[in-house]
């Protein structure tokens, strides 16, 4: 891991981003004191659809108007 003052960063901020984009991590100074780290971002997993088929089936009333009790508490 590599440290640059925050002038020397914002210079070489292109190359620094591809030395990350490759895996590397770097430091970013101010007076000398690490103030930021740059690391590479987390590969997204792809989503699988249809994983929680089954978990939950919409009722046949799911649409239905609210019984008059239920409307009486939102004051309808």
């Amino acid at each position: 891991m590599d440290d640059y003052g925050v002038h020397e960063a914002k210079t070489n901020l292109s190359a620094l981003l591809r030395r990350v984009g490759a895996g590397e991590e770097i430091t970013i100074t101010i007076g000398g004191k690490p103030a930021a780290k740059l690391v590479p971002v987390a590969a997204r997993r792809e989503r699988a659809l249809g994983r929680d088929r089954g978990l939950f089936e919409v009722p046949d009333d799911f649409d239905a108007p609210l019984p008059d009790e239920v409307l009486k508490d939102f004051g309808v």
